[in-house]
């Protein structure tokens, strides 16, 4: 797969494909069954779910492919990505978090 930016410069598809497979899996596998438990219909759910997938995965093409500049990863030092990673990690368990609190209600 040879991905190329807005610029036409090659970039690594591998963090876009690993980012949207993520997303969709996440979606269609969670979405529906999250959403039949708040009482929505399943055609409605599944609806949702496949245009947030479709939506993630745009976000990850526009994020990752299109305005991606290959020059910056030579540029930022690795405990700052890190860092970067590590924060996003802890917003993605407040996000779980806050979804099974509303749950619970």
């Amino acid at each position: 797969m040879r991905l190329r930016n807005r610029d036409g410069t090659p970039i690594d598809p591998v963090p876009f494909l690993v980012v949207a497979l993520l997303a969709v899996t996440i979606a269609i596998a969670w979405g529906p069954v999250y959403l039949l438990g708040l009482s929505v219909d399943l055609p409605v759910a599944v609806g949702i779910s496949v245009g947030i997938a479709v939506a993630s995965v745009a976000v990850a093409y526009h994020r990752l492919v299109w305005t991606a500049n290959p020059t910056v990863r030579e540029e930022v030092p690795a405990e700052v990505r890190f860092r970067k990673f590590l924060y996003a990690i802890l917003v993605g368990v407040i996000v779980v978090l806050a979804l099974f609190a509303i749950q619970v209600r």
